[in-house]
Protein backbone atom coordinates (compact mmCIF):
# COMPACT_ATOMS: atom_id res chain seq x y z
CA UNK A 1 0.00 0.00 0.00
CA UNK A 2 1.25 3.64 -1.04
CA UNK A 3 3.08 4.69 2.59
CA UNK A 4 0.51 8.01 2.48
CA UNK A 5 -2.45 6.03 2.35
CA UNK A 6 -1.14 4.16 5.15
CA UNK A 7 -0.36 7.47 7.17
CA UNK A 8 -3.52 8.49 6.55
CA UNK A 9 -5.39 5.00 8.11
CA UNK A 10 -3.09 4.38 10.51
CA UNK A 11 -3.57 5.25 14.27
CA UNK A 12 -0.01 5.71 15.11
CA UNK A 13 1.50 5.62 18.96
CA UNK A 14 3.51 8.02 18.55
CA UNK A 15 4.42 10.69 15.21
CA UNK A 16 7.68 12.24 15.14
CA UNK A 17 8.19 16.08 13.78
CA UNK A 18 10.88 16.54 12.03
CA UNK A 19 13.51 14.42 10.46
CA UNK A 20 17.17 15.49 11.41
CA UNK A 21 19.67 13.24 13.53
CA UNK A 22 17.44 13.66 16.85
CA UNK A 23 14.09 12.24 14.96
CA UNK A 24 16.01 10.08 13.02
CA UNK A 25 17.08 8.26 16.31
CA UNK A 26 13.84 8.85 17.96
CA UNK A 27 11.98 7.10 15.24
CA UNK A 28 14.42 4.05 15.67
CA UNK A 29 14.50 3.76 19.01
CA UNK A 30 10.86 3.82 19.17
CA UNK A 31 10.49 1.14 16.66
CA UNK A 32 13.25 -0.65 18.20
CA UNK A 33 10.98 -0.71 21.50
CA UNK A 34 8.23 -2.11 19.44
CA UNK A 35 5.39 0.93 18.97
CA UNK A 36 3.92 1.82 15.89
CA UNK A 37 5.97 5.61 14.39
CA UNK A 38 5.53 7.54 11.81
CA UNK A 39 7.89 10.54 11.13
CA UNK A 40 7.42 13.86 9.26
CA UNK A 41 9.88 16.01 7.60
CA UNK A 42 8.69 18.65 5.93
CA UNK A 43 11.99 18.81 2.91
CA UNK A 44 14.77 16.00 2.50
CA UNK A 45 15.70 13.92 5.92
CA UNK A 46 18.77 15.91 6.76
CA UNK A 47 17.98 18.90 5.12
CA UNK A 48 18.31 21.60 7.94
CA UNK A 49 20.63 21.68 10.91
CA UNK A 50 21.92 18.15 10.83
CA UNK A 51 22.87 18.16 7.24
CA UNK A 52 24.58 21.78 7.34
CA UNK A 53 27.22 20.51 10.28
CA UNK A 54 30.86 20.91 10.13
CA UNK A 55 31.22 17.09 9.73
CA UNK A 56 33.15 16.57 13.48
CA UNK A 57 32.41 14.18 15.96
CA UNK A 58 33.53 15.72 18.90
CA UNK A 59 35.63 13.74 21.71
CA UNK A 60 34.50 16.38 23.95
CA UNK A 61 37.81 18.01 24.41
CA UNK A 62 36.04 21.45 23.09
CA UNK A 63 33.65 21.79 26.09
CA UNK A 64 36.22 20.55 28.49
CA UNK A 65 36.39 23.87 31.02
CA UNK A 66 33.27 25.33 29.69
CA UNK A 67 30.69 22.82 29.23
CA UNK A 68 31.33 19.68 30.91
CA UNK A 69 28.05 18.16 30.59
CA UNK A 70 28.50 18.24 26.65
CA UNK A 71 31.96 17.44 27.10
CA UNK A 72 31.08 13.84 28.92
CA UNK A 73 28.18 13.53 27.00
CA UNK A 74 30.33 13.88 23.43
CA UNK A 75 33.10 11.54 24.67
CA UNK A 76 30.47 8.63 25.32
CA UNK A 77 28.43 8.83 22.47
CA UNK A 78 31.55 9.52 20.16
CA UNK A 79 32.21 5.10 21.64
CA UNK A 80 28.21 4.64 20.75
CA UNK A 81 28.51 5.39 17.38
CA UNK A 82 32.14 4.64 16.31
CA UNK A 83 30.73 1.21 17.32
CA UNK A 84 27.47 1.06 15.49
CA UNK A 85 27.91 3.51 12.99
CA UNK A 86 31.47 2.56 11.97
CA UNK A 87 31.39 3.16 7.88
CA UNK A 88 30.02 6.81 8.32
CA UNK A 89 33.26 7.84 10.05
CA UNK A 90 36.35 8.47 9.49
CA UNK A 91 38.95 8.46 12.52
CA UNK A 92 41.34 11.07 11.64
CA UNK A 93 41.84 11.94 15.24
CA UNK A 94 42.56 15.78 16.13
CA UNK A 95 45.05 18.65 17.48
CA UNK A 96 44.37 21.68 19.64
CA UNK A 97 47.04 23.91 18.70
CA UNK A 98 48.51 26.03 21.34
CA UNK A 99 49.50 29.41 19.18
CA UNK A 100 52.14 31.38 20.66
CA UNK A 101 49.82 33.42 23.24
CA UNK A 102 47.27 30.95 24.25
CA UNK A 103 49.56 29.39 26.98
CA UNK A 104 47.40 30.61 29.96
CA UNK A 105 44.56 28.50 28.69
CA UNK A 106 46.76 25.09 28.49
CA UNK A 107 46.80 24.19 32.45
CA UNK A 108 43.11 24.41 32.42
CA UNK A 109 42.37 22.88 29.20
CA UNK A 110 44.64 19.64 30.44
CA UNK A 111 43.01 19.56 33.62
CA UNK A 112 39.78 19.50 32.34
CA UNK A 113 40.46 16.38 29.77
CA UNK A 114 41.58 14.73 32.83
CA UNK A 115 38.46 15.06 34.75
CA UNK A 116 36.19 13.97 32.07
CA UNK A 117 38.73 10.85 31.14
CA UNK A 118 39.09 12.24 27.65
CA UNK A 119 42.07 10.46 26.00
CA UNK A 120 44.70 12.84 25.12
CA UNK A 121 48.64 13.37 24.26
CA UNK A 122 50.88 15.88 24.37
CA UNK A 123 52.71 17.04 21.78
CA UNK A 124 55.92 19.21 20.99
CA UNK A 125 55.83 21.39 18.30
CA UNK A 126 58.49 19.04 16.26
CA UNK A 127 55.91 16.31 17.03
CA UNK A 128 52.70 18.24 16.21
CA UNK A 129 54.66 19.47 12.52
CA UNK A 130 55.30 15.54 11.62
CA UNK A 131 51.75 15.07 11.19
CA UNK A 132 50.75 18.59 10.39
CA UNK A 133 53.67 20.07 8.52
CA UNK A 134 51.28 23.24 7.37
CA UNK A 135 51.68 24.45 10.97
CA UNK A 136 52.08 28.59 11.93
CA UNK A 137 55.30 29.13 12.87
CA UNK A 138 53.58 30.47 16.09
CA UNK A 139 52.27 27.23 17.14
CA UNK A 140 54.09 26.21 20.55
CA UNK A 141 52.79 22.57 21.01
CA UNK A 142 49.94 20.67 20.62
CA UNK A 143 47.20 18.04 22.15
CA UNK A 144 46.09 14.98 20.15
CA UNK A 145 42.62 13.55 20.88
CA UNK A 146 40.29 11.53 19.53
CA UNK A 147 38.26 13.95 17.31
CA UNK A 148 36.52 12.11 14.20
CA UNK A 149 34.87 13.19 10.58
CA UNK A 150 31.49 11.77 10.12
CA UNK A 151 29.90 11.76 6.90
CA UNK A 152 26.16 13.13 8.29
CA UNK A 153 23.71 12.41 5.50
CA UNK A 154 24.78 9.06 4.63
CA UNK A 155 24.61 8.27 8.23
CA UNK A 156 21.30 9.66 8.61
CA UNK A 157 19.98 7.57 5.18
CA UNK A 158 21.02 4.82 7.43
CA UNK A 159 19.42 5.40 10.11
CA UNK A 160 16.28 6.08 8.28
CA UNK A 161 16.28 2.89 6.33
CA UNK A 162 16.94 0.67 10.28
CA UNK A 163 13.54 2.55 11.20
CA UNK A 164 11.65 1.74 8.25
CA UNK A 165 12.92 -1.94 8.38
CA UNK A 166 11.15 -2.03 11.97
CA UNK A 167 8.30 -0.72 10.90
CA UNK A 168 8.65 2.76 11.40
CA UNK A 169 6.83 5.21 8.20
CA UNK A 170 9.17 7.63 7.19
CA UNK A 171 7.52 10.85 5.11
CA UNK A 172 9.45 13.36 3.33
CA UNK A 173 7.95 16.35 2.23
CA UNK A 174 4.79 16.55 4.24
CA UNK A 175 5.34 19.74 6.92
CA UNK A 176 3.87 20.41 9.60
CA UNK A 177 0.54 23.59 9.27
CA UNK A 178 -1.36 22.60 12.71
CA UNK A 179 -2.78 20.69 15.12
CA UNK A 180 -6.23 19.72 16.05
CA UNK A 181 -6.55 19.73 20.05
CA UNK A 182 -9.58 18.94 21.74
CA UNK A 183 -9.62 19.41 25.72
CA UNK A 184 -5.46 19.39 26.77
CA UNK A 185 -4.96 16.89 24.21
CA UNK A 186 -4.14 16.85 20.66
CA UNK A 187 -6.48 14.78 18.42
CA UNK A 188 -4.31 15.11 15.01
CA UNK A 189 -1.86 16.51 13.00
CA UNK A 190 -2.75 18.17 9.63
CA UNK A 191 0.36 18.48 7.57
CA UNK A 192 0.41 19.18 3.89
CA UNK A 193 1.98 17.02 1.04
CA UNK A 194 4.53 19.73 -0.50
CA UNK A 195 4.50 17.46 -3.49
CA UNK A 196 0.84 17.53 -4.44
CA UNK A 197 -0.28 20.13 -1.82
CA UNK A 198 -2.92 18.48 -0.16
CA UNK A 199 -3.82 18.19 3.42
CA UNK A 200 -3.46 15.01 5.57
CA UNK A 201 -4.60 14.90 8.61
CA UNK A 202 -2.73 12.12 11.17
CA UNK A 203 -3.24 10.70 14.12
CA UNK A 204 -0.80 9.65 17.31
CA UNK A 205 -1.57 9.18 20.93
CA UNK A 206 1.93 11.24 21.49
CA UNK A 207 3.48 14.04 19.31
CA UNK A 208 6.98 14.29 19.40
CA UNK A 209 8.62 17.59 18.34
CA UNK A 210 11.97 17.43 17.28
CA UNK A 211 11.91 20.59 15.06
CA UNK A 212 15.31 21.34 15.83
CA UNK A 213 15.43 25.50 15.45
CA UNK A 214 11.79 25.21 14.42
CA UNK A 215 11.31 23.42 17.72
CA UNK A 216 9.64 26.46 19.14
CA UNK A 217 7.44 27.27 15.86
CA UNK A 218 5.93 23.96 15.86
CA UNK A 219 5.51 24.15 19.82
CA UNK A 220 3.19 27.34 19.32
CA UNK A 221 0.96 25.69 16.90
CA UNK A 222 -0.08 23.28 20.48
CA UNK A 223 -0.48 26.60 22.18
CA UNK A 224 2.79 25.96 24.33
CA UNK A 225 6.50 27.44 24.15
CA UNK A 226 9.27 26.20 24.35
CA UNK A 227 11.96 29.14 24.36
CA UNK A 228 15.05 28.33 22.19
CA UNK A 229 18.01 30.20 20.91
CA UNK A 230 18.79 30.50 17.15
CA UNK A 231 22.12 30.92 16.87
CA UNK A 232 23.67 30.87 13.13
CA UNK A 233 26.72 28.75 12.36
CA UNK A 234 28.70 30.03 9.22
CA UNK A 235 31.43 27.18 7.20
CA UNK A 236 33.38 27.89 4.61
CA UNK A 237 34.84 24.95 2.54
CA UNK A 238 38.48 25.91 1.16
CA UNK A 239 39.55 24.67 -2.52
CA UNK A 240 41.75 21.90 -1.26
CA UNK A 241 43.11 20.13 1.46
CA UNK A 242 45.25 21.04 3.78
CA UNK A 243 45.01 19.63 7.07
CA UNK A 244 45.25 16.03 7.92
CA UNK A 245 43.46 15.79 11.42
CA UNK A 246 40.78 18.15 12.18
CA UNK A 247 42.02 21.54 14.04
CA UNK A 248 41.07 22.93 16.90
CA UNK A 249 42.21 26.38 18.47
CA UNK A 250 43.69 25.83 22.18
CA UNK A 251 41.56 28.72 23.53
CA UNK A 252 37.96 28.73 24.79
CA UNK A 253 35.52 28.16 22.07
CA UNK A 254 35.12 30.95 19.82
CA UNK A 255 34.53 31.96 16.34
CA UNK A 256 36.87 30.50 13.30
CA UNK A 257 39.02 28.33 15.54
CA UNK A 258 38.03 24.76 13.74
CA UNK A 259 39.26 23.70 10.70
CA UNK A 260 37.98 20.09 9.90
CA UNK A 261 39.65 18.12 6.82
CA UNK A 262 36.54 16.20 4.58
CA UNK A 263 36.97 14.97 0.94
CA UNK A 264 39.47 16.55 0.16
CA UNK A 265 38.27 19.84 1.53
CA UNK A 266 39.29 21.78 4.40
CA UNK A 267 36.36 23.28 6.35
CA UNK A 268 36.24 26.41 7.83
CA UNK A 269 34.00 26.71 11.34
CA UNK A 270 32.27 28.45 12.83
CA UNK A 271 30.55 31.46 14.07
CA UNK A 272 28.27 32.10 16.42
CA UNK A 273 25.51 35.01 15.78
CA UNK A 274 22.01 35.10 17.06
CA UNK A 275 19.78 35.28 14.36
CA UNK A 276 15.78 36.35 14.00
CA UNK A 277 14.74 34.58 11.09
CA UNK A 278 15.80 30.59 10.76
CA UNK A 279 14.29 30.68 7.62
CA UNK A 280 16.46 33.79 5.49
CA UNK A 281 19.95 32.34 6.42
CA UNK A 282 22.83 34.73 4.70
CA UNK A 283 26.54 35.19 5.51
CA UNK A 284 28.33 38.09 4.81
CA UNK A 285 31.89 38.95 3.29
CA UNK A 286 32.81 40.09 6.82
CA UNK A 287 32.12 37.01 8.26
CA UNK A 288 34.11 35.07 5.71
CA UNK A 289 36.73 36.64 5.52
CA UNK A 290 36.90 36.58 9.57
CA UNK A 291 36.86 33.17 9.97
CA UNK A 292 39.52 32.87 7.01
CA UNK A 293 41.94 35.58 9.03
CA UNK A 294 41.19 33.25 12.28
CA UNK A 295 41.78 29.97 11.05
CA UNK A 296 45.25 31.54 9.35
CA UNK A 297 46.91 31.68 12.62
CA UNK A 298 46.94 27.62 13.28
CA UNK A 299 47.42 27.63 8.96
CA UNK A 300 48.73 30.09 7.49
CA UNK A 301 47.90 28.73 4.16
CA UNK A 302 44.16 29.19 4.42
CA UNK A 303 44.37 32.27 2.86
CA UNK A 304 46.53 30.88 -0.43
CA UNK A 305 43.62 27.79 -1.26
CA UNK A 306 40.72 30.19 -2.14
CA UNK A 307 36.83 29.72 -1.70
CA UNK A 308 34.71 26.99 -3.05
CA UNK A 309 31.21 27.28 -0.85
CA UNK A 310 30.21 28.55 1.97
CA UNK A 311 27.48 26.98 4.04
CA UNK A 312 25.47 27.51 7.49
CA UNK A 313 22.78 25.86 9.76
CA UNK A 314 20.95 27.09 12.78
CA UNK A 315 21.63 25.67 15.81
CA UNK A 316 18.36 25.06 18.53
CA UNK A 317 20.60 26.02 21.30
CA UNK A 318 18.44 26.05 24.91
CA UNK A 319 18.03 29.69 26.05
CA UNK A 320 19.77 30.26 29.17
CA UNK A 321 19.40 34.14 30.34
CA UNK A 322 21.43 36.40 28.99
CA UNK A 323 23.91 34.25 27.59
CA UNK A 324 25.07 34.92 24.28
CA UNK A 325 25.21 32.17 21.56
CA UNK A 326 28.90 31.35 22.19
CA UNK A 327 28.10 31.13 26.23
CA UNK A 328 25.14 29.05 26.12
CA UNK A 329 25.50 25.43 26.91
CA UNK A 330 25.43 22.60 24.03
CA UNK A 331 23.89 20.20 26.46
CA UNK A 332 19.50 18.96 25.46
CA UNK A 333 16.33 19.03 27.37
CA UNK A 334 13.38 17.11 26.88
CA UNK A 335 10.00 18.55 27.70
CA UNK A 336 7.31 16.60 28.56
CA UNK A 337 4.30 19.49 28.33
CA UNK A 338 1.63 19.78 31.15
CA UNK A 339 -0.64 20.72 28.22
CA UNK A 340 -1.07 19.40 25.78
CA UNK A 341 -0.05 16.22 27.68
CA UNK A 342 0.22 14.17 24.66
CA UNK A 343 3.07 16.12 23.55
CA UNK A 344 7.19 15.97 23.71
CA UNK A 345 9.68 18.44 22.45
CA UNK A 346 13.53 18.43 22.41
CA UNK A 347 15.76 21.16 22.22
CA UNK A 348 19.47 21.59 22.41
CA UNK A 349 22.09 19.25 21.72
CA UNK A 350 24.43 18.63 19.07
CA UNK A 351 24.78 15.99 15.85
CA UNK A 352 27.08 13.84 18.21
CA UNK A 353 24.53 13.63 20.56
CA UNK A 354 21.54 12.72 18.51
CA UNK A 355 21.62 9.09 19.40
CA UNK A 356 21.39 9.84 23.17
CA UNK A 357 18.57 12.42 22.59
CA UNK A 358 16.91 9.92 21.02
CA UNK A 359 16.94 7.82 23.70
CA UNK A 360 16.01 10.13 26.12
CA UNK A 361 12.97 11.44 24.13
CA UNK A 362 11.99 7.34 23.72
CA UNK A 363 12.19 6.92 27.64
CA UNK A 364 10.04 9.34 28.27
CA UNK A 365 7.34 8.31 25.39
CA UNK A 366 7.75 4.86 26.59
CA UNK A 367 6.55 5.93 30.00
CA UNK A 368 3.64 7.90 28.63
CA UNK A 369 2.85 4.77 27.00
CA UNK A 370 3.01 2.48 30.06
CA UNK A 371 5.80 0.29 28.71
CA UNK A 372 8.89 -0.85 30.25
CA UNK A 373 10.90 -1.73 27.59
CA UNK A 374 14.15 -0.31 26.87
CA UNK A 375 16.01 1.64 24.37
CA UNK A 376 18.51 -0.36 21.92
CA UNK A 377 19.95 2.02 19.77
CA UNK A 378 23.23 2.02 22.07
CA UNK A 379 23.78 -1.46 20.71
CA UNK A 380 22.09 -1.83 17.46
CA UNK A 381 24.35 -2.05 14.16
CA UNK A 382 23.00 0.81 11.70
CA UNK A 383 23.07 -0.84 8.19
CA UNK A 384 25.85 0.00 5.59
CA UNK A 385 24.98 1.51 2.57
CA UNK A 386 26.73 0.41 -0.40
CA UNK A 387 30.44 2.08 -0.35
CA UNK A 388 29.28 5.11 1.85
CA UNK A 389 32.33 6.51 1.14
CA UNK A 390 31.42 7.08 -2.91
CA UNK A 391 28.99 9.42 -1.51
CA UNK A 392 31.45 11.53 0.08
CA UNK A 393 30.55 14.20 -2.62
CA UNK A 394 27.05 14.22 -1.92
CA UNK A 395 27.26 14.75 1.56
CA UNK A 396 27.59 18.31 1.27
CA UNK A 397 24.86 20.60 2.47
CA UNK A 398 21.38 21.54 0.62
CA UNK A 399 21.81 24.77 -1.28
CA UNK A 400 18.73 26.74 -2.14
CA UNK A 401 18.92 25.77 -5.42
CA UNK A 402 17.76 22.37 -4.66
CA UNK A 403 14.25 23.64 -3.70
CA UNK A 404 13.27 23.72 -7.78
CA UNK A 405 14.91 20.71 -8.61
CA UNK A 406 13.08 19.10 -5.77
CA UNK A 407 9.60 20.20 -7.08
CA UNK A 408 10.56 19.36 -10.56
CA UNK A 409 11.90 16.26 -10.00
CA UNK A 410 9.01 14.78 -7.14
CA UNK A 411 6.35 16.43 -10.08
CA UNK A 412 7.72 14.31 -12.52
CA UNK A 413 7.81 10.84 -10.88
CA UNK A 414 4.83 10.34 -9.07
CA UNK A 415 4.26 7.22 -10.26
CA UNK A 416 7.34 5.75 -8.61
CA UNK A 417 5.56 6.59 -5.27
CA UNK A 418 2.43 4.51 -6.28
CA UNK A 419 3.31 1.28 -4.51
CA UNK A 420 6.56 2.41 -2.41
CA UNK A 421 6.82 5.96 -0.76
CA UNK A 422 10.47 4.89 0.54
CA UNK A 423 12.13 3.37 -2.84
CA UNK A 424 10.75 6.62 -4.03
CA UNK A 425 12.35 8.40 -1.29
CA UNK A 426 15.70 6.75 -1.39
CA UNK A 427 15.68 7.36 -5.57
CA UNK A 428 14.94 10.96 -4.53
CA UNK A 429 17.79 11.32 -1.78
CA UNK A 430 20.30 9.73 -3.99
CA UNK A 431 19.22 11.93 -7.31
CA UNK A 432 19.30 15.12 -4.83
CA UNK A 433 23.42 14.25 -4.07
CA UNK A 434 24.14 13.95 -7.46
CA UNK A 435 22.29 17.69 -8.43
CA UNK A 436 24.07 18.97 -5.44
CA UNK A 437 27.66 17.47 -6.32
CA UNK A 438 26.69 19.64 -9.97
CA UNK A 439 25.71 22.63 -8.09
CA UNK A 440 28.91 23.29 -5.72
CA UNK A 441 31.38 22.82 -8.80
CA UNK A 442 32.66 26.62 -9.13
CA UNK A 443 34.87 25.53 -12.28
Amino acid sequence: MHQLLRMIKMRFDALVIGGGITGLFTALDLSLRGFRVALVERGLIGGGTSGKMHNLIHSGARYVTNDVESATECASEGKVLRRIARPFIRETGGLFVDVDGDDEFYGEFINGLKKTGIEYRELSREEALKIEPRLSESVVRAVWVPDGVVYPLSLMTSVAVAAHDNGAIIGQFLKLEAFELRSDKIERAVVRDMVKGELLRLEADVYVNTAGPWVGEVAEKAGVEVSVLPTAGAMVVLNGLLNNLVLNRLRPPSDGDIIVPFNGHSVIGTTASLVESIDELSFSDEEIQFLIEEASAMVPDVKRYGVKAVYGSVRPLIKMGGAGGREVSRKFEVYRHDKPVNMVSAAGGKFSTGRLMGESIGNVVARMMGSSKESRTREYVLPELREPRDFADHNLPLIDEDAHFVASLSSTSQGLASDNLWIYSLALISLMRLHRQKLMRLD
